[in-house]
Protein backbone atom coordinates (compact mmCIF):
# COMPACT_ATOMS: atom_id res chain seq x y z
CA UNK A 1 0.00 0.00 0.00
CA UNK A 2 1.33 3.42 -0.86
CA UNK A 3 1.34 6.28 1.57
CA UNK A 4 1.17 8.95 -1.10
CA UNK A 5 -2.18 10.44 -1.93
CA UNK A 6 -3.50 13.07 -4.26
CA UNK A 7 -4.61 16.40 -2.90
CA UNK A 8 -8.27 16.27 -2.02
CA UNK A 9 -8.36 12.49 -1.74
CA UNK A 10 -9.37 12.41 1.94
CA UNK A 11 -12.58 10.91 3.26
CA UNK A 12 -14.63 13.95 2.27
CA UNK A 13 -13.62 13.85 -1.38
CA UNK A 14 -15.68 10.73 -2.02
CA UNK A 15 -18.83 12.78 -1.44
CA UNK A 16 -18.52 14.40 -4.89
CA UNK A 17 -20.62 12.35 -7.31
CA UNK A 18 -17.91 12.46 -9.99
CA UNK A 19 -15.05 11.58 -7.63
CA UNK A 20 -13.38 8.24 -8.22
CA UNK A 21 -10.92 6.61 -5.86
CA UNK A 22 -8.13 4.19 -6.53
CA UNK A 23 -8.01 1.16 -4.26
CA UNK A 24 -5.22 2.72 -2.20
CA UNK A 25 -7.11 6.03 -1.90
CA UNK A 26 -10.25 4.18 -0.77
CA UNK A 27 -8.27 2.15 1.77
CA UNK A 28 -6.64 5.31 3.11
CA UNK A 29 -10.00 7.07 3.35
CA UNK A 30 -11.60 4.14 5.19
CA UNK A 31 -8.64 3.71 7.57
CA UNK A 32 -9.03 7.37 8.50
CA UNK A 33 -12.82 7.26 8.67
CA UNK A 34 -13.48 4.02 10.55
CA UNK A 35 -11.88 5.08 13.87
CA UNK A 36 -14.11 8.18 13.83
CA UNK A 37 -17.15 6.02 13.13
CA UNK A 38 -16.20 3.62 15.96
CA UNK A 39 -15.64 6.53 18.35
CA UNK A 40 -19.02 8.01 17.40
CA UNK A 41 -20.73 4.66 18.08
CA UNK A 42 -19.06 4.41 21.48
CA UNK A 43 -20.39 7.87 22.37
CA UNK A 44 -23.99 6.93 21.55
CA UNK A 45 -25.92 7.48 24.73
CA UNK A 46 -27.78 4.49 26.03
CA UNK A 47 -31.24 5.57 27.24
CA UNK A 48 -31.61 5.85 31.02
CA UNK A 49 -34.04 2.90 31.15
CA UNK A 50 -31.38 0.61 29.63
CA UNK A 51 -28.20 2.12 31.08
CA UNK A 52 -27.82 -0.18 34.11
CA UNK A 53 -28.14 -3.34 32.00
CA UNK A 54 -24.56 -3.62 30.68
CA UNK A 55 -25.76 -4.01 27.10
CA UNK A 56 -23.15 -4.89 24.48
CA UNK A 57 -23.25 -4.41 20.69
CA UNK A 58 -24.54 -7.98 20.32
CA UNK A 59 -27.56 -7.01 22.44
CA UNK A 60 -28.16 -4.03 20.17
CA UNK A 61 -28.20 -6.32 17.12
CA UNK A 62 -30.60 -8.74 18.78
CA UNK A 63 -32.92 -5.93 19.83
CA UNK A 64 -32.73 -4.37 16.34
CA UNK A 65 -33.87 -7.63 14.75
CA UNK A 66 -36.77 -7.92 17.20
CA UNK A 67 -37.76 -4.29 16.72
CA UNK A 68 -37.58 -4.28 12.91
CA UNK A 69 -38.70 -7.84 12.16
CA UNK A 70 -40.92 -8.60 15.15
CA UNK A 71 -40.94 -11.58 17.49
CA UNK A 72 -39.10 -14.69 16.30
CA UNK A 73 -37.80 -18.05 17.53
CA UNK A 74 -34.34 -18.36 19.06
CA UNK A 75 -33.05 -20.41 16.10
CA UNK A 76 -34.02 -17.70 13.61
CA UNK A 77 -32.38 -15.01 15.78
CA UNK A 78 -29.25 -17.17 16.00
CA UNK A 79 -29.14 -17.57 12.22
CA UNK A 80 -29.50 -13.83 11.68
CA UNK A 81 -26.90 -12.97 14.30
CA UNK A 82 -24.63 -15.74 12.96
CA UNK A 83 -24.09 -17.25 16.40
CA UNK A 84 -25.07 -20.51 18.07
CA UNK A 85 -28.64 -20.87 19.38
CA UNK A 86 -27.20 -21.42 22.87
CA UNK A 87 -25.54 -17.99 22.69
CA UNK A 88 -28.85 -16.36 21.76
CA UNK A 89 -30.63 -18.32 24.46
CA UNK A 90 -28.17 -17.00 27.06
CA UNK A 91 -28.60 -13.44 25.77
CA UNK A 92 -32.40 -13.79 25.84
CA UNK A 93 -32.28 -15.18 29.39
CA UNK A 94 -30.10 -12.25 30.48
CA UNK A 95 -32.33 -9.67 28.78
CA UNK A 96 -35.42 -11.45 30.09
CA UNK A 97 -34.22 -11.18 33.70
CA UNK A 98 -33.79 -7.46 33.12
CA UNK A 99 -37.30 -7.08 31.70
CA UNK A 100 -36.21 -6.16 28.16
CA UNK A 101 -37.41 -9.24 26.27
CA UNK A 102 -39.71 -12.12 27.00
CA UNK A 103 -40.25 -15.63 25.73
CA UNK A 104 -43.73 -16.58 24.62
CA UNK A 105 -45.06 -19.95 23.58
CA UNK A 106 -45.46 -20.26 19.82
CA UNK A 107 -49.19 -20.75 19.22
CA UNK A 108 -48.41 -22.75 16.05
CA UNK A 109 -46.02 -25.11 17.85
CA UNK A 110 -46.34 -25.14 21.64
CA UNK A 111 -42.91 -26.81 21.97
CA UNK A 112 -41.24 -23.71 20.56
CA UNK A 113 -40.81 -20.33 22.20
CA UNK A 114 -40.87 -16.97 20.48
CA UNK A 115 -38.67 -14.10 21.68
CA UNK A 116 -40.20 -10.61 21.74
CA UNK A 117 -39.41 -7.21 23.14
CA UNK A 118 -41.37 -6.74 26.33
CA UNK A 119 -44.77 -5.08 26.18
CA UNK A 120 -43.59 -2.42 28.64
CA UNK A 121 -43.99 0.87 26.68
CA UNK A 122 -41.12 2.60 28.54
CA UNK A 123 -38.68 -0.17 27.62
CA UNK A 124 -39.86 -0.36 24.00
CA UNK A 125 -39.56 3.44 23.64
CA UNK A 126 -36.06 3.35 25.13
CA UNK A 127 -34.99 0.69 22.59
CA UNK A 128 -36.58 2.62 19.71
CA UNK A 129 -34.84 5.83 20.80
CA UNK A 130 -31.50 4.02 21.14
CA UNK A 131 -31.73 2.75 17.56
CA UNK A 132 -33.33 5.89 16.08
CA UNK A 133 -30.22 8.06 15.80
CA UNK A 134 -28.30 5.41 13.89
CA UNK A 135 -31.30 4.61 11.70
CA UNK A 136 -31.77 8.30 10.88
CA UNK A 137 -28.08 8.70 10.00
CA UNK A 138 -28.22 5.64 7.73
CA UNK A 139 -31.39 6.94 6.08
CA UNK A 140 -29.66 10.26 5.26
CA UNK A 141 -26.64 8.37 3.92
CA UNK A 142 -28.66 5.87 1.86
CA UNK A 143 -31.47 8.08 0.50
CA UNK A 144 -29.38 9.65 -2.28
CA UNK A 145 -28.08 6.24 -3.42
CA UNK A 146 -29.71 3.89 -5.88
CA UNK A 147 -30.93 0.51 -4.59
CA UNK A 148 -27.96 -1.13 -6.36
CA UNK A 149 -25.51 1.29 -4.71
CA UNK A 150 -27.06 0.59 -1.28
CA UNK A 151 -26.74 -3.16 -1.84
CA UNK A 152 -23.11 -2.77 -2.92
CA UNK A 153 -22.31 -0.71 0.18
CA UNK A 154 -23.91 -3.27 2.51
CA UNK A 155 -22.08 -6.13 0.75
CA UNK A 156 -18.79 -4.20 0.97
CA UNK A 157 -19.09 -3.54 4.69
CA UNK A 158 -20.05 -7.19 5.21
CA UNK A 159 -17.02 -8.33 3.22
CA UNK A 160 -14.77 -6.02 5.26
CA UNK A 161 -16.17 -7.36 8.54
CA UNK A 162 -15.77 -10.93 7.32
CA UNK A 163 -12.19 -10.29 6.21
CA UNK A 164 -11.30 -8.57 9.47
CA UNK A 165 -12.79 -11.47 11.45
CA UNK A 166 -10.68 -13.98 9.47
CA UNK A 167 -7.52 -12.01 10.22
CA UNK A 168 -8.29 -12.16 13.96
CA UNK A 169 -8.52 -15.97 13.94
Amino acid sequence: MTTEHAAGSGPGSATRPDAGLSTDEAIRAMLLLMPRVAARLKRTRIPERLRSMNLAPRHLSLLAYLLFDGPMPVNRLAARLEVAPTTVSLMVSDLGRQGVVERRTDPADRRRSIVAITDDPETRTAIENWLANGADAWRRAFDPLSPADRAMFVRTIGAYENGAAREEE
